[in-house]
C-alpha cells in the first residue's frame, strides 16, 4: 500500500511535504517524497492519496475497557462476564475509530481485558491494539477492589503478579493510593500500601520482565511508588489531606530517573474548575505546568471508562496541554512516540519510519498549527490495515 499526503509528520514539528508512505503487511517499509515513492511501487499497489496531514497513530496510556464512562461505571459490573467482553469489545473499537491505535487498559476484572487484546490480535475483532494489565493490586476493601484484586501482605502481592503475569499481562498495575471511583473506600490522598508491599510487588513485577503503573494521587503515595520503583505514575495530582503537594525532592528524582507520568485527562478538563472549585483547579493545572518545565516525562492517557469519559476523548484532551502552553509539536510527540517508549514500544510504533508498525491517522487539516483538526479524521490505519 502506498499512502500519499501533503504533510507526513516525520519527526518533532518536522513535516515532509508532499510525500509517501510505503506499507508492506504491518509494516513501514519506506518514506520519501511522493514521486520517488510513486515510482517503486508495484502497479497494483494500493494507492491512498490525502490532502491533509500523516500522523502517527495516537496512544491512550491509561483507559479501563471494563468500564462504560456513564455516572456511576461501577454499576455496570453486574453484568455477565460474556455482556461485559462484548461491551468492551465495542469500547475498543471506538478508541480505534478516534485516532488510538495502542491503549493500555489499567485494571479489570477477571482477565477479560485479555481476552479482548488477544481477539484483536488475532483480527476477530476490530479495535485498537491493547496491553493489559488484568487485575490491579488493592488492599481488603481498598480503591476498586471490587474487580477482585485484594491483597495483604508481601507474599500476596507477590502472588497477584505472578497471576497477572501468567495470564498475558503487559504491565503490572497497583493501587498505591485510594480513588473517587470507590465508594466508601480510602480516600484519593490516602496510601494504601507499605514501603515493604510496594517493593516486593515492583521485585516480583521487574523479575517477569513487566513494567508498573502506579495509581497514585496521594503525595505520600507517589513518593512511596518512586522509591519502590514504580515504572510509571497515573493521575499524579499530589493530593494530601489539606490541599496539593508538590513535593520537588520526589519531582527531581521522577525526571532523573525517567519515570513516565501518565496524566489522566478528558476532555472536559475545562469543567475541572466546577468540580474542584477556581482554587484548587488553578493549583492543579499550575502542577502540570511545573512537571512539564522540570522536565518530566509526560504521556498521555484518558481514564476513558470512569465517570462521563468516553472512549473518543483523546483528541479534544490535547488542548488541555496547549492550554498550559505545551507547544504543538510536543504535545504530539507526548501523544504518540514519547507514550510509546514509556509503553516499551518505542522501537515499533509512535513513529512514521521504516520498520515501524504501519500505525497511521489521516488528518483533515494541520495539527501543528490547530490540534482540533486531530479530530477531524478521513482513515486510521492499524497494523497496515485500514480499519477506518
Amino acid at each position: 500500500m502506498l499512502i500519499t499526503a501533503d504533510r507526513i509528520l516525520t519527526d518533532t514539528g518536522t513535516y515532509l511535504e508532499d510525500g509517501g508512505v510505503l506499507v508492506d503487511g504491518e509494516s513501514i517499509t519506506a518514506v520519501g517524497p511522493r514521486e520517488e515513492l510513486a515510482r517503486r511501487a508495484v502497479p497494483d499497489t494500493r494507492r491512498i492519496a490525502h490532502s491533509g496531514t500523516l500522523t502517527p497513530g495516537l496512544i491512550d496510556s491509561h483507559v479501563h475497557l471494563i468500564f462504560d464512562g456513564s455516572t456511576d461505571p461501577v454499576a455496570g459490573l453486574s453484568e455477565s462476564d460474556e455482556t461485559l467482553l462484548a461491551a468492551m469489545g465495542h469500547r475498543a473499537g471506538q478508541l480505534l475509530r478516534a485516532g488510538v491505535t495502542t491503549a493500555r487498559d489499567l485494571g479489570d476484572r477477571g482477565g477479560l481485558a485479555f481476552r479482548v487484546a488477544a481477539e484483536i490480535q488475532a483480527g476477530r475483532l476490530t479495535g485498537s491494539r491493547i496491553l493489559a494489565a488484568g487485575t490491579p493490586a488493592t488492599p481488603p476493601g481498598g480503591h476498586c477492589h471490587f474487580l477482585g484484586g485484594e491483597v495483604s501482605g508481601e507474599a500476596d502481592v507477590r502472588a497477584l503478579v505472578r497471576r497477572n503475569a501468567e495470564a498475558g499481562a503487559s504491565v503490572i498495575k497497583v493501587m498505591t493510593s485510594g480513588g473517587g471511583l470507590t465508594k466508601d473506600g480510602p480516600r484519593s490522598w490516602q496510601s494504601q500500601f507499605s514501603e515493604d508491599e510496594l517493593h516486593a510487588l515492583v521485585d516480583e513485577a521487574h523479575r517477569a520482565g513487566l513494567p508498573v503503573a502506579a495509581h497514585a494521587h496521594g503525595a505520600d503515595a507517589i513518593t512511596a511508588a518512586v522509591r519502590a520503583g514504580a515504572d510509571t505514575l497515573e493521575h499524579c495530582t499530589w493530593m494530601t489531606e489539606q490541599g496539593f503537594d508538590l513535593r520537588r525532592d520526589t519531582l527531581a528524582r521522577i525526571v532523573d530517573e525517567g519515570i513516565a507520568v501518565s496524566l489522566t485527562v478528558s476532555p472536559h478538563w475545562r469543567l475541572l474548575p466546577q468540580v474542584f472549585g477556581e482554587e484548587r483547579a488553578a493549583v492543579m493545572f499550575d502542577q502540570v505546568r511545573q512537571m512539564a518545565e522540570a522536565g518530566a516525562r509526560i504521556v498521555l492517557g484518558t481514564d476513558a471508562g470512569v465517570q462521563r469519559t468516553g472512549f473518543d476523548g483523546l483528541p479534544g484532551a490535547l488542548s488541555f496541554y496547549a492550554h498550559l502552553g505545551i507547544p504543538n509539536a510536543e504535545i504530539l510527540d507526548m501523544a504518540t512516540r514519547h507514550s510509546a517508549e514509556a509503553l516499551g514500544l518505542g522501537a515499533s510504533t509512535g513513529r512514521i519510519a521504516p520498520g515501524y508498525r504501519a500505525d497511521l491517522l489521516l488528518v483533515d487539516g494541520d495539527p501543528l498549527a490547530d490540534l482540533a483538526v486531530m479530530g477531524r479524521l478521513s482513515g486510521v490505519v492499524a497494523a497496515g490495515r485500514v480499519v477506518a
